[in-house]
């Protein structure tokens, strides 16, 4: 595909995908932060979407993100690091990433934390929420959350900004409903426990085929990758 074609095609979506959010916002509280998620797609599909207008970028795999990251410096973009997080690559990720969606466990946040404050970086995270105990799934358990969340308060670098989970996948997106309306209860009953509501403000949940419905259930942030950059190619695991 040519580069004009590419842009094109991008601006296209992401004019489609922003008007379902506008039309969905007009049932939720907000409108929410459109993440992009560019994972597998080169550096010049990240580019078109930003001529575009798209400012959040999201990635699952550390080192795509950071090569990405280095290549789009002179653009004005914000870099999510939204799958799973090995703590050997904490460190590298604290540095570089705005936003870290995938904190699980107590040793990850230190280890990212560590990684932040050596780097003089101020990384804001979330914390991945396992309700559906899928076994390829990651998160932390509801009833680890809590201690969790207090540890991330109380971190030196890292700023906590909420929960996010990513659901089963299902045909249909009225069955992630009940897992967006658990982790927003979960939020509501974190913060009436005491966590600050600064610190519960941000639900990551919906992507392409439910994020309609994600909003419904208080979304704030959505993580969109197929109705922007098309379907993808599977990668092979990291080695």
């Amino acid at each position: 595909m040519s580069g004009a074609a590419l842009d094109h095609d991008i601006a296209l979506n992401l004019a489609t995908v922003r008007r379902r959010l506008e039309l969905a916002a007009r049932r939720a509280p907000g409108f929410p932060r459109l993440i992009a998620v560019s994972k597998t797609f080169p550096v010049e599909a990240v580019r078109a979407a930003a001529l575009a207008g798209q400012r959040d970028f999201g990635e699952n795999r550390v080192q795509e993100g950071l090569d990405k990251i280095a290549a789009t410096a002179s653009l004005d973009l914000t870099w999510h690091l939204i799958g799973h997080l090995q703590t050997n690559k904490a460190r590298k990720a604290a540095g570089a990433f705005h936003w870290i969606h995938s904190i699980d466990s107590i040793a990850l946040l230190n280890k990212v934390d560590a990684g932040a404050a050596d780097a003089g970086a101020r990384p804001q995270i979330l914390l991945q929420v396992d309700l559906a105990h899928e076994a390829t799934k990651f998160g932390a358990d509801r009833a680890a959350v809590e201690d969790l969340a207090r540890a991330a308060v109380a971190a030196r670098a890292v700023q906590l900004r909420g929960l996010m989970i990513v659901p089963p996948i299902a045909p249909d997106p009225e069955a992630a409903r009940p897992w967006f309306r658990q982790l927003r209860d979960l939020r509501d009953d974190l913060v009436a426990r005491g966590l600050p509501s600064e610190a519960m403000a941000e639900l990551s949940m919906g992507m392409s085929h439910d994020y309609e419905v994600a909003l419904d259930e208080g979304a704030t942030m959505v993580r969109i990758g197929t109705a922007i950059f098309g379907r993808r190619t599977p990668q092979a695991p990291p080695a």
